[in-house]
């Protein structure tokens, strides 16, 4: 389907244009036409299956087309972390560049202005709020948000959520607002407690699975099965010898990632790092050179695995196996978006292994094993001597190696330029290039 074959309000769809989307995605087809009947809906949808749109075209859509309460909260969207709200909010910006929907993003993190700001639009009101649950909840506690008459309740990344032990300050959110409202919740994965929480939550629902569950196949990934002292001299080693101009790196600590960090940097290398120690400004700048190439390599925690929204990562290395499947599935998912290539490098220790294999039965195939250079000495495969537990039956490196990809750079949407300011929000932005 087209975004023309939805129906949407003129001024939405200059918006959409404006944004370079043209085709909806699946998730977008199935879920946009319930959303806009006024159904629940509880989704399975992971990040780069074009959910975002699919839950803010439809309320944008009700919000243009239906009169709401001025001084009023009409619609929450609430996330788990400051990176994904910033990202909706950039989207928002965007899509409501020709109309006159105003929004704001809440999170922490922010200086004293930042708070001032977000206190005045939850006091007088805003069309849309997307927020992080323990910021609004600092302001909930305050007793001035508005959320009385609000229409449209959004829950992003649920599981993530849960995972993160925001379980009771959504409950409390939820007991903040009407029960008669429409509800949208979205989750990578289906657990039985994201289903307990929907059965709590919400009326009725529609339910539609999209989730990825396996990697795009456009991503060539392969295995390192070395020793834990081996990790810098490798990571070192292939940064030094990599075509890639373009490259994320994934800690599973932050102490991890501000060490490497500090090791590539003594090595020569132009290298950041970004975990939830930076402030908000410090993030925001780190990911503005990230994207804008003046920085060639970032090195993150898991903060970024489903947050970050940035087209043409050339090569994600795991420097850690990341605890799960799906956080695997959504780490090297930040290369191979807008239809281009991307390699996944993932470092296996010998204590890491048993975790490895759940990753491969989970994605449905094995990865090759990569060899490490023979100067970096003998890895788990193939060490005599081996210094720590060694799953049964693991196999040794492989042999062999396929060449690098380069990507291609898809052109950049049109931008608009400013009118005026928004109820509830901050001046007019041009609207943000494609992303869904």
């Amino acid at each position: 389907m087209k975004f023309t074959d939805f129906g949407f309000h003129d001024s939405l769809m200059e918006g959409i244009f404006s944004s370079g989307w043209e085709e909806a995605t699946p998730v977008q087809e199935q879920v946009i036409p319930h959303i806009l009947s006024g159904r629940d809906i509880i989704a399975s949808a992971q990040t780069g299956t074009g959910k975002t749109g699919a839950f803010l075209l439809p309320i944008l859509q009700r919000l243009l087309a239906e009169p709401s309460p001025d001084h009023h909260i009409n619609a929450l969207i609430i996330v788990p972390t400051r990176e994904l709200a910033v990202q909706i909010s950039h989207q928002l910006d965007g899509l409501t560049y020709f109309t006159d929907i105003g929004s704001i993003a809440v999170y922490g993190g922010g200086d004293g202005n930042t708070f001032v700001q977000e206190k005045a639009a939850l006091s007088r009101g805003a069309d849309i709020v997307v927020a992080t649950p323990g910021k609004l909840i600092s302001h909930i506690n305050m007793g001035y948000v508005k959320l009385g008459e609000l229409f449209y309740l959004i829950l992003d990344e649920a599981d993530r959520m849960l995972d993160m032990g925001f379980h009771d300050d959504i409950m409390r959110i939820i007991g903040q607002i009407p029960a008669k409202r429409q509800t949208l919740l979205f989750s990578a994965t289906m657990p039985p407690r994201i289903r307990s929480l929907a059965q709590k939550i919400l009326r009725e629902p529609i339910e539609v699975n999209i989730a990825i569950s396996k990697p795009p196949e456009r991503i060539r990934q392969e295995l390192f099965v070395i020793y834990e002292p081996q990790k810098n001299p490798l990571v070192k080693r292939l940064l030094k010898d990599s075509p890639f101009r373009s490259i994320l790196v994934f800690c599973s600590r932050k102490q991890s990632a501000k060490q490497l960090t500090r090791e590539l940097k003594r090595a020569g290398f132009h290298a950041e790092d970004i975990h939830s120690d930076l402030s908000q400004s410090q993030r925001e700048e780190v990911l503005r050179q990230f994207a804008s190439k003046q920085l060639p390599i970032l090195v993150a925690t898991d903060i970024l695995s489903r947050g970050i929204d940035i087209d043409q990562i050339e090569l994600v290395i795991n420097y850690d196996v990341p605890h799960d499947g799906e956080d695997y599935v959504h780490r090297i998912g930040r290369t191979a978006r807008a239809e281009t290539d991307g390699t996944a490098y993932t470092f296996v220790t010998d204590k890491e292994m048993r975790q490895m294999a759940q990753i491969e039965r989970l994605i449905g195939r094995e990865i090759p094993r990569t060899p490490i250079p023979p100067e970096l000495g003998p890895t788990p495969g193939n060490d005599p001597t081996p210094r720590g537990p060694h799953r049964p039956g693991s196999r040794p490196a492989g042999h062999g190696r396929t060449g690098h990809s380069r990507h291609g750079r898809p052109p950049a949407g049109p931008q608009g330029r400013g009118r005026h300011e928004k109820k509830g929000g901050a001046p007019r932005r041009g609207p943000s290039p494609s992303g869904v």
